[in-house]
């Protein structure tokens, strides 16, 4: 299917009706620029300034470190870049766990400074009071189930989630009360592909699945590691689209070779 560019701007509204109209959602993350103009350019539906950035920007193991400061500068940046996509916003770890008051100024902070449209948090039940506090004030909000990496020290490992009974069963209610409370959609992070298409039939808005198979609304991927610039993970939901990492080495190691050989720059191109 090819990319509706009939579509002036991508709301949450839109993506219900995409959902509706069983039209596959595209999403991606992006955090400068310059990547998120090619992304949006493209026809992205969703762009996620994702904490995802402490890994692939910053060089961080997880993604814990990454601060609200950072985010709001990363978000800011993408809003600068985006005509098309709508752009969701991770809150980072500790920025709404367990304080509702906190989730709620976090959120409206990344509203307000970076110009984005929605925030994206981890966890059912436990966040359901910073949900309903975040949506109170008109921000939409993105959930986010299955493997939740800011809990990753609390599973200890970043296996396949919800594979026995009793994980799916608070999962599929923890997808509910996301729903319930108003989210416009849920990301379904590495669970079973079957456990994926059971909810399809029980939730209404939108599932976005990383590793959860392809009975869901959408898929996202992690724009580095769908672009192959990083090399070190390679999870079995991961389909590379091109090999960026050889492509700019080969580029640098030839710039190398021109400058060290006195080539570049050559007679055309001085003033």
């Amino acid at each position: 299917m090819s990319v509706n560019l009939d579509i002036k701007r991508v709301t949450t509204h839109v993506l219900q009706e995409m959902k509706q109209r069983g039209e596959k959602i595209s999403m991606l993350t992006a955090y400068d620029f310059s990547m998120a103009k090619i992304v949006d350019e493209a026809g992205i539906d969703i762009i996620l300034v994702g904490d995802s950035a402490s890994n692939v920007m910053a060089g961080h193991e997880t993604t814990l470190p990454i601060t609200l400061d950072q985010m709001i500068y990363h978000a800011s940046s993408v809003v600068r870049a985006v005509t098309r996509a709508l752009i969701v916003v991770d809150l980072p770890f500790g920025n709404y766990q367990g304080n509702s008051k906190e989730a709620l100024n976090s959120s409206i902070r990344i509203m307000k400074e970076s110009g984005a449209h929605s925030v994206k948090l981890e966890g059912g039940k436990q966040v359901k009071e910073s949900v309903d506090r975040i949506l109170s004030a008109g921000i939409p909000v993105m959930g986010h189930l299955g493997l939740t990496p800011q809990a990753i020290y609390k599973f200890g490992t970043y296996e396949v989630r919800a594979k026995e009974e009793e994980e799916a069963k608070l999962l599929i209610e923890d997808a509910h009360v996301l729903e319930d409370c108003g989210c416009f959609a849920i990301v379904l992070e590495k669970i079973p592909a079957k456990l994926s298409e059971r909810l399809g039939k029980e939730i209404k808005i939108p599932l976005i699945g990383i590793g959860a198979g392809s009975e869901v609304d959408g898929q996202v991927l992690v724009l580095h590691d769908m672009l192959g610039i990083t090399r070190e993970f390679s999870p079995r939901f991961l389909r590379r689209y091109a090999n960026l990492h050889k492509e700019i080495k080969s580029a640098v190691e030839n710039y190398i070779h021109d400058v060290k050989t006195r080539d570049f720059p050559n007679k055309k191109e001085q003033y």
